[in-house]
């Protein structure tokens, strides 16, 4: 193995893959093509042949280009450069906005058919002034990497390579105001530039202690720590709280029952619950960061029964299950639960836990299609049906995308 590294061949790509990647073979072989779109015709580079049922590669050359390529709207991130110099965060900005929903809808739809035998129409519904902005200026945290001489700039892709840029077009004008991009930065890992909703831009060094910010999401304001975690796009934490708001049936939603926000973060959308049934609603976020558990309290404080608790959810739903009572386990089973787990999802576990517990229903806030697809198949067997999905363009010029949907019970 390794013989074929730096071989150039000819590939036409047929679909998409998870992770971005489009698709094509070679004397039958998978080869998995970054910078290419499905239909295309191109010129390829190998760049991993160590393994016998898949390569991978780099398109350096478009033979045969797709209607829906385009210029790249990060130069520094176009096919013209070399791959192992290509800036990484940005691997759908050579497609038409409009085309890469239409990709990502079927990675969605393709995971939730092929993991969890479900046919779905769901669409990728695109943010307000995503359109106008070409897809430009969402981002409201970006997180650069520091070279050898102290420039800053994203990783290439697949890559600890640190590729210096003078710009970052999917960053806010307020971040690329604030970057300091041409200044050096010897001795530090990362510089993070952030513009919260409330006060200035600011810059986070390295391993810099955590201070607190404000983020305000319609009329309600969050407190949160300027290195904690918070939706990047600048409509997400809005959009977010009104589809989980929308997700869950009131129907069987029980204000008094043991709703759980697990993976809760700093109470984004405990508090969405929260706003949609009022002040007697109980909730409880759960989360393993301590100082976001600290502000999930302080942000949650105005609902007398909404808590907010330290725990790892799996180590947390498996003490609930074996310490709950027989009056527990009623207001359990009368619970919305609200899931919002990392990139991994929420696994085998939680998911059994979750379905031996059985909740009125799970609204499951999913930021990868394939942890979702499977997820929702884990939850099959324990009763629960998928009622519903939405996919929403958080990530424009990216190949990510968030969904949320309902599981209720048979």
């Amino acid at each position: 193995m390794g013989e074929n590294i730096g071989r150039e061949v000819e590939l036409t790509v047929e679909r998409i893959a998870h992770g971005g990647i489009s698709v094509g073979r070679l004397d039958g072989r998978v080869v998995f093509v970054a910078d290419a779109i499905p239909g295309e015709t191109v010129r390829a580079r190998i760049s991993d042949d160590r393994k016998k049922s898949f390569w991978r590669a780099d398109a350096i050359e478009v033979l045969q280009p797709s209607e829906h390529r385009r210029e790249h709207v990060w130069p520094v991130a176009s096919i013209d450069r070399d791959p192992r110099q290509r800036a990484g965060g940005a691997e759908f900005g050579h497609i038409a906005l409009s085309h890469q929903r239409e990709l990502k809808r079927q990675v969605l739809a393709e995971s939730l058919q092929r993991m969890a035998g479900i046919e779905s129409d769901v669409k990728v519904e695109q943010l307000p002034g995503d359109h106008a902005a070409n897809g430009l200026g969402w981002r409201t945290r970006i997180r650069l990497h520091v070279d050898g001489e102290g420039r800053i700039g994203p990783m290439a892709s697949r890559s600890h390579t640190v590729i210096p840029v003078t710009d970052a077009p999917l960053a806010s004008p307020a971040v690329q105001a604030a970057t300091p991009f041409s200044e050096r930065f010897t001795g530090l890992g990362t510089v993070d530039v952030l513009a919260p909703t409330v006060g200035d831009p600011r810059l986070v060094l390295g391993e810099q202690k955590p201070t607190v910010i404000t983020e305000r999401v319609g009329e309600r304001s969050f407190r949160l720590d300027d290195t904690g975690f918070w939706q990047v796009h600048r409509e997400a934490p809005a959009a977010l709280t009104a589809a989980v708001q929308g997700a869950i049936d009131d129907a069987i939603f029980d204000a008094r029952a043991a709703n759980l926000d697990l993976y809760g973060g700093v109470g984004l959308l405990a508090a969405a619950v929260g706003d949609r049934f009022g002040a007697a609603t109980r909730i409880t976020s759960v989360e393993s960061d301590e100082r976001a558990t600290e502000h999930a309290a302080e942000n949650l404080a105005e609902w007398v029964g909404a808590a907010a608790i330290t725990a790892r959810v799996d180590r947390f739903l498996r003490e609930l299950e074996q310490s709950a009572s027989a009056a527990e386990r009623a207001r359990l089973r009368a619970a919305t639960v609200v899931l919002d787990p990392p990139r991994s999802g929420a696994g085998t576990e939680v998911m059994a836990v979750l379905g031996r517990l059985a909740p009125a229903q799970v609204i499951y806030v999913a930021c990868d299609p394939v942890a979702l697809a499977r997820d929702v198949a884990l939850a099959a067997p324990h009763g629960y049906r998928l009622a519903g999905v939405r996919a929403f363009d958080l990530f424009p010029h990216t190949h990510h995308v968030e969904a949320v949907a309902s599981l209720v019970r048979d």
